[in-house]
């Protein structure tokens, strides 16, 4: 929008963070007229491409640069409030700056878990349904990146770390995946986590949608306020708007005059039956067909370590789900599972509880192969209700459950945790167990995995 291009048009503009979404918004500021300090605490961070308009120090604040002294403070997601907020005018992150600009509908999901699944399967429902639709924002892609494309439909993902600096941002479509425990040490507790998820809900008004997980009695209370109209996903139970699971369909609903769409059970299990019924209704409001938008699951494959399946031995099934990351992701890993589970957990505690995961493992889990840091926490709210087992490492958890597996079994990398302790990254965590798992005597050949199965 020319709007916010007159904006930024000689503006002083302090970008913190030289990461993919930092550049991004740097070089959009400079190219709009602004003029733009770029500041990042790491001596070696990478400038990148950016153009040479861009001003780039690397140091501290506020001995690099103060942030009182610019127009307009853009953080990178990574970056805490209270190192800016203090002194700053104005603070817009990437995702404001992209909702100024962009001057198509906005469908915009949030949640602890999920996020990327579900924001790549609305790109392809929308697609599959005739709409010209990309998606970006914390997946991967900066949110920037959308601006000026032809599109009918903009699709981001937005963390809690990016809805921390958006003002006016306002989503067609607003989805809320779920609220559980993560992030507590950037947001102090589960109720300032939940309210900064609410934001997202901020600016809607009643032609809008909000879609709310209906099961998850904390995001019901952080879109309490909205005033989109509501749509609500439930795993099992009916409402008078929205969709639930039934006999192998989707119903929807929309008041009250219910359509059932059949849905092979295989692909739902790959991205999540809450993700499906949240991804459809969001393809929905923002206009699409629902049987044209759920033929994307035909060619849909899930992102990696994500359910994804991995070839292995001794005719069980082997899942990476590495990027789970806290005990909600494991537990929503643990529930869609009809076989007996051989589960390998444990990495960086971040410093939540093990104790619901515990119960839901509890019946479904044969026995936990249990690695890193975390290894005995978890362990000790397991007990009694679930066999455990110490592992030296991720390579050994391994080779120990191919020994336990039974042909049926399910083994399933889930880890609940962080990755700090023993890798770089879940993506490397995810990795090293699709290659340790290649490996084994009797492994469905030597390319290690098969991307998009579960």
């Amino acid at each position: 929008m020319a709007e916010a291009t007159h904006e930024l048009d000689g503006k002083r503009v302090l970008v913190l963070g030289l990461g993919v979404s930092g550049r991004s918004a740097a070089a959009y500021c400079a190219a709009h007229g602004a003029r733009v300090l770029a500041v990042d605490e790491r001596a070696d961070a990478p400038a990148g491409d950016l153009p040479a308009a861009v001003e780039v120090r690397r140091g501290a604040l506020p001995e690099v640069a103060d942030p009182a002294d610019f127009d307009l403070v853009v953080p990178s997601p990574g970056v805490p409030r209270e190192r800016y907020a203090g002194g700053a005018r104005r603070v817009w992150g990437d995702v404001e700056l992209a909702a100024r600009a962009l001057s198509v509908p906005v469908v915009a999901v949030t949640g602890t878990n999920g996020k990327s699944t579900t924001v790549r399967l609305v790109e392809a429902m929308l697609r599959a349904a005739g709409l010209r639709a990309r998606a970006a924002g914390n997946l991967g892609e900066p949110a920037l990146d959308l601006v000026g494309q032809p599109l009918d439909v903009a699709v981001l993902e937005v963390s809690s770390f990016q809805l921390e600096a958006v003002e006016s941002l306002r989503p067609r479509v607003a989805v809320l995946l779920n609220v559980t425990e993560d992030h507590l040490d950037r947001h102090g507790s589960l109720e300032v986590y939940a309210a900064t998820k609410g934001r997202l809900f901020a600016n809607q008004q009643p032609s809008d949608h909000a879609v709310v997980n209906g099961d998850d009695a904390v995001a019901l209370g952080a879109t309490a306020g909205a005033r989109a109209r509501r749509w609500l996903f439930r795993r099992a139970a009916p409402v008078p708007n929205g969709a639930w699971w039934d006999a192998g369909a989707i119903v929807l609903a929309r008041d009250e005059r219910w359509q059932r769409y059949p849905v092979d059970p295989e692909p739902a299990r790959q991205v999540g039956p809450e993700n499906l019924l949240a991804a459809l209704l969001a393809a929905h409001a923002s206009g699409a067909d629902p049987g044209r938008a759920l033929g994307a699951l035909a060619d849909f494959a899930p992102l990696p370590h994500r359910m994804q399946r991995v070839a292995g031995p001794g005719g069980a099934t082997w899942l990476d789900d590495s990027k789970a990351t806290n005990p909600g992701a494991a537990a929503r890993a643990l529930t869609v599972q009809d076989a007996p589970v051989i589960w390998i957990a444990g990495g960086r505690d971040k410093g939540l509880s093990f104790d619901a995961l515990a119960e839901t493992a509890a019946g479904r889990v044969r026995h936990a192969l249990l690695i890193g840091e975390a290894a005995e926490k978890i362990a000790a709210a397991l007990r009694p209700r679930v066999s455990t087992e110490g592992m030296a490492s991720l390579e050994a958890a391994v080779a120990r459950a191919a020994e336990l597996a039974e042909p049926g079994d399910v083994v399933l990398l889930s880890p609940a945790c962080a990755s700090f302790d023993q890798f770089s990254g879940f993506e490397e965590r995810g990795r090293r167990f699709q290659q340790a798992v290649a490996a084994l005597p009797g492994a469905e050949g030597a390319q290690g995995a098969e991307e998009g199965r579960a």
